[in-house]
């Protein structure tokens, strides 16, 4: 060996480019020396010793350098990828360790394993805690229940969910808002939230990784990296998800946010499916894990509102208008959120909650509906609510829906039973007359009408003279009663379509014996041109 490489190895810095050369070439001569060494030749003995010694002095060079730069990931605050990085450069130090000194080079790696472990450990806690920092303000707590009453709204005329509680806003407990995007792909796969990035910002950045220095232990194509990588994250894993299970735990015990805890639910159910899909089964039980801690709360916090209506008082809300009322509103956006959310992975007993809740606010709102004193304002109170839950669950769920179709249905038949009222004042003794007279015609007593020819020419003659009038004293009626323009509009038009009916049903009845004797009959106007008047008098919103 020549002397250069002696003094270069004794005492030039490990980080110089000629340290590393005389290392290679120190490496090589070794080899060389254990290929000849079974043939016990003189020149083998004459440098063997001195080789020994050179290894040794550059197997405690190494050792001490890479520890050093292990150590220096310890100190607070550093930014440890960056002397993980300046490893790569001195890879080979690590096969020239495993070569010729294995107990250094398991100590080295030993070393660099309890102390990524507990980097990452610290690392996650402070990633917790920074956190929850980031989360909503306002959180919801066990009095925020669909059923309670806002007792601090003002009992003054209009609808009652435009008006604000005076100590905390309830919206973000009964509705989804923008937080469903959190279960796209978008976000789920998504670069992971930086807290201290996101208290300032609110901008989601990248992490950083750590994989880098996983190069500094491949050696000669053999992934020792990812042995040590297993070994760090078996240490370090259990440790970071049984505090996460703990922190979880703490979280959902005292949690009332029912749409929280259900996006957390399908977080999990869409990781579990993403891991399957990739082959990761390593925490498929901290899956499970979680979402045995997650069901029971979210239907807990669900069979709580559903409680929440039952007990709910109408005599105790205070001032009731026939607009759609708060409590339904906050139904209907909630319904609305848990159907949509619940459309990718569904789930039986969050259904069969959902009817119960169904149930429950059905039931209510004919509860409120009876504090009403007239039939006419009940209805239009059950159609102002019926119109605003069917809208905002079409809005924002699927159509087909057990919830919409229920809606549907009940909005259908208290609609029909409206415009029945609807149509009473103006045509109210037609209508009753054409009932009348249509019964006795299916018994065959149309006789029993003879002598009623006042009656019948009152009927024709008043018809034509107050139907203009009616009509718009009825669709006045209408905007004024319905809170949305377009279900006001399907109202009329039905109302319309109806009294075009009656009286289409009218000629009929005028037609039989011994009506159509008549002479009024020639004053009834004739039905196509009451259809093209009609249509002059729909209402254009």
């Amino acid at each position: 060996l020549p002397a250069p490489s002696f003094s270069t190895i004794l005492e030039t810095p490990v980080t110089e480019q000629a340290f590393l050369e005389q290392l290679h070439e120190l490496n090589n001569k070794i080899n060389a020396v254990k290929e000849q060494a079974f043939r016990e030749t003189t020149a083998c003995a004459d440098v063997a010793d001195v080789l020994d010694k050179l290894k040794a002095k550059a197997v405690a060079k190494i050792r001490e350098f890479i520890l050093q730069k292990v150590y220096s990931f310890r100190k607070p605050m550093t930014n440890y990828q960056i002397p993980q990085n300046a490893l790569l450069k001195y890879r080979f130090f690590y096969q020239f360790l495993l070569g010729h000194e294995r107990a250094v080079a398991k100590e080295v790696r030993d070393e660099y394993m309890e102390t990524m472990s507990k980097i990452y450990l610290s690392y996650f806690k402070s990633y917790t805690s920074r956190l929850m920092k980031v989360q909503y303000e306002e959180v919801a707590e066990k009095d925020d229940l669909m059923g309670v009453e806002d007792t601090s709204l003002t009992p003054a005329p209009g609808p009652r969910f435009f008006s604000k509680p005076s100590l905390r806003n309830r919206n973000t407990v009964f509705t989804l808002g923008n937080r469903g995007s959190v279960i796209g792909a978008a976000e789920l796969e998504g670069p992971i939230i930086v807290p201290h990035s996101a208290q300032k910002s609110d901008v989601r950045v990248t992490a950083g990784s750590s994989s880098s220095s996983a190069d500094f232990f491949l050696v000669t194509g053999t992934p020792i990296c990812w042995i040590s990588y297993h070994k760090i994250m078996s240490r370090t894993l259990p440790k970071c998800l049984g505090l996460c299970d703990k922190h979880m735990n703490a979280y959902v015990s005292d949690c009332y946010d029912s749409i929280a805890i259900f996006l957390c639910i399908h977080i999990v159910l869409r990781f579990k499916a993403i891991m399957a899909k990739r082959n990761v089964p390593a925490i498929d039980k901290y899956w499970d894990t979680l979402l045995e801690m997650l069901w029971p709360r979210f239907e807990h916090i669900l069979e709580l509102n559903i409680q929440s209506i039952q007990n709910t008082d109408p005599q105790k809300l205070g001032f009731l208008d026939t607009r759609p009322h708060y409590i339904t509103r906050r139904y209907a956006e909630f319904s609305s959120a848990i159907v949509s959310i619940n459309q990718t992975f569904p789930h039986d007993r969050t259904l069969t909650l959902l009817g119960q809740l169904q149930t429950e606010v059905e039931n209510f709102v004919l509860r409120v509906a009876a504090e009403f004193s007239s039939r006419k304002e009940q209805l239009i109170f059950l159609i102002n609510n019926y119109d605003m839950m069917l809208g905002v669950l079409m809005e924002r769920a699927v159509e087909e829906s057990k919830e919409v179709e229920g809606f549907q249905q009940l909005l259908n038949a208290r609609t029909q039973e409206f415009i029945e009222e609807l149509l009473a004042p103006g045509f109210g003794g037609m209508i009753a007359f054409v009932k009348e007279a249509e019964a006795l015609a299916e018994r065959g007593q149309m006789e029993r009408l003879r002598g009623d020819e006042a009656r019948v020419t009152q009927l024709v003659r008043g018809f034509a003279a107050t139907w203009k009038s009616a009509v718009e004293a009825l669709s006045q009626d209408v905007m004024r009663s319905f809170t949305n323009f377009k279900n006001g509009t399907t109202i009329i038009q039905g109302a319309l379509t109806q009294l075009i009916q009656y009286y289409h049903r009218f000629h009929k009845v005028m037609a039989l014996a011994p009506l159509k004797a008549l002479p009024v009959r020639s004053e009834l106007i004739n039905i196509h041109h009451l259809m093209v008047e009609v249509k002059k008098h729909k209402p254009n919103f």
